[in-house]
């Protein structure tokens, strides 16, 4: 099954399992859309009708869709990224909401959250938020000496040599942690304040590491670009954005002939802050 099968088969459980139809008087416009804007659900019923998804008016909360659109993206992942493993070979571990105290570059934040909750002062001047859960991490295991020096010999075992990476397991055979590959944050919809929730969540893993920064990027599927723009411009927090159906946004756009929406979706892809979510599996190779 290639990535296109795999894409297709994220957007039939969306349908399935995530998308609803609401209705307002005589009209009826996706849940993803904004019921209080024309464009929102104008775009959202076009991207809907391009991807094929039934028409369901079952209620769903919109907790519920939310996580279950992250579990659904898990899931095509894991299948998109073992399609890659001859490019990026691995023992991979991938989960819901895992704290980031589990894996190597954060297992320190448990020992200061402990320190930090048994003593007040500390905790009112630096804050007790330090241990997040993003919604969907990827991690990767320590590999053995015998895998290293499969192919060729890498490892000498008697020398004091490449004692401290991570990467080797026997450096950490008594406890072995994951190291954090990738922290996936999941927005069913862009509303109010989630898109800044996904930036500091960026910020405190890129300020509170020791090692390897891991790929922070989010997934939408938001269909106004103007608000995806809140959470994909600028840079130096998230990698990218990746949208659950780029090119079915961008025709459902055209269609409708907002430019001001065509406008801000252009510069967001051409800015290379916005893909596609069959883009994603390729860039976590990276």
């Amino acid at each position: 099954m290639g990535i296109a099968n795999l894409r297709g088969d994220y957007h039939r459980r969306i349908g399935e399992e995530v998308l609803r139809f609401k209705k307002d008087g005589a009209s009826e416009y996706p849940n993803l859309a904004d019921k209080a804007s024309r464009a929102s659900r104008e775009i959202a019923l076009g991207i809907v009708t391009r991807i094929g998804c039934p028409i369901c008016y079952e209620f769903i909360s919109g907790q519920t869709a939310g996580n279950l659109f992250e579990v659904i993206t898990k899931d095509f992942l894991e299948n998109a990224f073992d399609l890659l493993q001859h490019l990026r070979p691995g023992q991979w571990h991938y989960s819901i909401e895992t704290p980031i105290s589990d894996f190597e570059q954060y297992e320190h934040l448990a020992e200061l959250e402990n320190i930090v909750e048994q003593m007040a002062t500390l905790a009112s001047s630096l804050g007790t938020d330090y241990i997040i859960k993003p919604d969907i991490v990827i991690g990767r295991w320590p590999v053995s000496d015998e895998e290293i020096d499969r192919e060729k010999r890498v490892i000498n075992e008697n020398n004091s040599l490449a004692r401290l990476t991570p990467l080797r397991m026997t450096n950490s055979e008594e406890n072995p942690r994951l190291i954090l590959h990738a922290s996936i944050s999941c927005k069913w919809t862009l509303r109010s304040d989630r898109s800044q929730n996904a930036r500091a969540e960026a910020l405190n893993l890129i300020r509170n590491r020791k090692g390897h920064l891991p790929h922070v990027v989010a997934v939408t599927a938001e269909p106004l670009p103007t608000r995806i723009a809140s959470l994909a411009l600028g840079t130096g927090d998230l990698d990218c954005v990746y949208h659950f159906a780029l090119p079915e946004l961008t025709e459902a756009i055209r269609e409708m002939n907002n430019e001001d929406q065509m406008e801000m979706l252009q510069t967001l892809v051409q800015g290379r802050r916005l893909r596609d979510i069959s883009d994603l599996p390729f860039d976590l190779a990276i």
